[in-house]
């Protein structure tokens, strides 16, 4: 086995090949955390550069890339060979590409970006027949609710075929009820092979009318397809004015070319109603790739992307690492949203990167969004981009009216937080057959509970963090770590017991004193963490959309795509919460969400109303998102942030230090931080270290280091000279997070 190499391969002085002969040394990249490649001896039969292999580690066997031709500089006769190649199209050169300049760009070990795209089971499995199980046409002689949870689950996922381990896990049943089912014939059992081609989507199929301004969108994004050639374009529209169905015609376009369509959300909760979309718009359903999915489908989907078997992918952030056969478009739909960064394990963000894969394979790229990134316009206004506005709402919906609601001159009780204002508005609309929607950005019942005897606050075990209380579980729940535990009925520092009491409020209290206040209506509450399943979240809400509920309480999960054409009214509750802190994008945030809330109203016949809950209706931010005046903020954004040189004026990366030992931690950041030569010389700024906000998390204390330096600055070959210099102590770790989202 090879050393790590000094560059990727190939090398300078090996000239690519494409074909390796039996007994040839080959480069291979592990999936394991060795970050080099080691060398190999081609199997019987030889193999393709980018072929998928299954090679010896010690006494194991792993999953590998031929990345190249070996290195040479080991031991011939102790190079073991490779044990076979698998039954999967080889890893094309341009995903290799991308996986070699990711990994370059965020200074991430090459094998932990190729896990990344590999994150599919049984890959080295053989092709085989299965069994698998779909709807029937006969009748149960009974039903019972097993079995109707079953049938339920059959009709959520649209005829996607399930094994009996995944109908019977989704269901919540065994699988003997499944099985009586199969006898009775309303189940049908089938023996299939287990990686099948996708239903053909058809790019002709007629789509939905369009207006003059979603013609005009839509026939510029379908010229940049056509063109064949890599393009980014910034489709812009408020809400409500159908940039899904113009970048769907880019699809077609897409599509007709013969190439692959890949469309990333930035919810798996919207995935259900946009498949939907997009099955009326081609006849087909596209894959899915999502948390949601089974590991089954999961295989399927990464071998038939790679085989050409499936046209175009909708999916979370990761299915950017897919091995299309001939990738023709990426949509980043919501493309402001922070969820497209990733927070942990590989630090990368899902729309700077989509842009880079689509330049090495010429596809094009559309980032929609009605509040999108600075970053995003910065680069439209200086000409990166090319920037598609629509300007006006689909049919006869208008934009909804803006007003701020001053909580200084609200006599609101203490313990309450709907003013008289929001609760006489959303009373006219539930005698009017209206919804209405609360929003808070907080979920659970209560962010801090502490004890009125001695002031404790109940915190994380684990983590420097307060317990949120979750009610409607009886627990208190920490949202760093995930840890819970009952609610308990005295308090751990004092054990005096019934002087609990929440402070502040969350989605949950808001649903209680909602309820108090309009008793005759239907309240249902919208947060991520109170549904089972996403088949349950997807119920609720399409019963919202057929108009059964009154009331809706929601947390940001509901400002993302929904579509409610009976909702008239949103309320915000805290308008000023993102305000606060000294986070650079708080009001590049707010601004988003609150237009992005707002926009949930009135998308129908129906003019809508939108109500600011806020202590500083004054602020710059709060009167911009009021006067609906999207241009001057950025502009005013823009020039704030070009004068203090920070991102996109500038470039920034953070060093996240942790581990057990807090004294560990602060000793190697005071070190990093003396010893800044490599970045000094090209003019880098190290600010810290300090302690991140969030100081502990699972028990690791972290530290944070901050690096400033100006637009054009080679960053990332300083960095990695800067880190090269530190021994990093067994039980810390260092991670660098390339263009830092957030500072937690």
């Amino acid at each position: 086995m090879g050393k790590k190499p000094e560059t990727p391969f190939p090398s300078k002085d090996r000239p690519l090949q494409d074909y390796f002969e039996q007994g040839e040394l080959v480069g291979v990249l592990t999936t394991q955390p060795l970050d080099r490649v080691l060398d190999y001896r081609a199997p019987e039969g030889g193999c393709h550069l980018g072929a998928f292999v299954e090679v010896p580690l010690g006494p194991r066997k792993v999953l590998g890339v031929v990345w190249g031709a070996g290195r040479g500089d080991w031991d011939f006769a102790k190079v073991r060979s490779v044990i076979r190649v698998l039954d999967v199209a080889p890893m094309r050169g341009e995903l290799r590409d991308f996986i070699m300049r990711a990994a370059d760009y965020t200074l991430t070990p090459l094998t932990a970006m190729l896990r990344l795209a590999t994150r599919a089971p049984g890959l080295g499995d053989p092709p085989s027949m299965r069994k698998v199980y779909r709807m029937g046409h006969g009748r149960p002689d009974r039903m019972t609710d097993a079995r109707t949870r079953v049938l339920e689950v059959l009709r959520d996922y649209g005829g996607l075929s399930f094994t009996l381990k995944e109908l019977a896990d989704q269901a919540g049943v065994t699988p003997s009820v499944v099985k009586g089912l199969v006898a009775q014939g309303t189940v049908q059992e089938e023996d299939t092979p287990r990686d099948t081609p996708f239903m053909r989507l058809d790019a002709a199929h007629p789509g939905k009318a369009l207006t003059e301004d979603q013609q005009a969108g839509a026939a510029a994004l379908r010229a940049g397809v056509a063109s064949g050639r890599y393009g980014t374009t910034l489709l812009r529209g408020v809400t409500g004015s159908g940039k899904t169905e113009v970048y769907l015609e880019a699809v077609a376009e897409c599509l007709a070319q013969g190439r692959q369509a890949l469309v990333l959300l930035p919810e798996i909760a919207l995935t259900a109603e946009f498949i939907t979309r997009v099955e009326a718009r081609f006849g087909a359903r596209p894959a899915e790739w999502h948390s949601g999915v089974t590991m089954t489908e999961r295989r399927r989907i990464w071998k038939m992307v790679g085989q050409g078997g499936a046209q175009m992918v909708v999916g979370a952030r990761s299915a950017l690492f897919l091995p299309f056969m001939d990738l023709g478009l990426i949509v980043v739909d919501e493309e402001h949203d922070s969820s497209y960064k990733q927070e942990d394990g590989v630090l990368y963000n899902a729309r700077d990167m989509s842009v880079l894969r689509a330049s090495l394979c010429d596809a094009r790229v559309v980032l929609a969004s009605a509040t999108p990134s600075l970053e995003s316009w910065a680069n439209a206004e200086a000409g990166k981009y090319e920037r598609l506005d629509l300007t006006s709402r689909f049919g006869e919906s208008v934009l909804p009216q803006m007003k701020s609601v001053d909580m200084r001159r609200e006599n609101v009780p203490a313990g309450r937080w709907i003013s008289g204002s929001l609760q006489n508005a959303v009373a006219q609309r539930i005698a009017k057959g209206e919804q209405s929607l609360l929003f808070i950005n907080r979920r659970g019942y209560a962010p801090v509970t502490i004890c009125r005897a001695c002031g404790h606050q109940i915190g994380c075990d684990h983590c420097d963090a307060m317990m949120v209380e979750h009610r409607f579980l009886k627990r208190l729940v920490c949202h760093q770590c995930g840890e819970t535990k009952p609610m308990p009925e005295a308090c751990p520092s004092c054990e005096v017991e019934g002087k609990l009491a929440p402070v502040g409020p969350g989605v949950e209290r808001l649903t209680e004193e909602a309820s108090a206040l309009f008793p005759d209506a239907n309240v249902v509450t919208l947060s991520s963490d109170m549904y089972a399943s996403a088949r349950a979240l997807k119920e609720e809400i399409a019963r919202i959309a057929d108009g059964d509920v009154d009331l809706i309480i929601g947390t940001q999960l509901v400002a993302k795509g929904h579509n409610f054409p009976r909702l008239t009214l949103v309320g915000v509750i805290d308008a000023d919460l993102g305000l606060q802190g000294s986070d650079l994008r708080a009001a590049e945030r707010t601004f988003q969400l609150m237009r992005q809330v707002a926009g949930r109203a009135g998308r129908a016949e129906k003019p809508g109303l939108a109500l600011l809950q806020t202590y500083q209706p004054e602020h710059p931010v709060i009167r911009a998102i009021l006067a609906g005046d999207e241009v001057g903020f950025w502009t005013a954004e823009s020039d704030e942030r070009r004068h203090a040189g920070v991102p996109p004026f500038g470039r920034m990366a953070g060093i996240i230090l942790s581990s057990p030992d807090p004294q560990e931690v602060f000793d190697l950041g005071n070190d990093m931080a003396r010893r800044n030569g490599p970045l000094r010389a090209v003019g880098a700024q190290v600010f810290g270290p300090a302690p991140a906000p969030i100081a502990r998390i699972r028990g690791r204390h972290r530290v944070r280091l901050l690096v400033k330096a100006d637009k054009g600055t080679a960053l990332q070959p300083a960095l990695r000279r800067w880190i090269a210099q530190f021994r990093i102590p067994n039980q810390s770790r260092l991670a660098v997070d390339i263009d830092p989202q957030s500072f937690f």
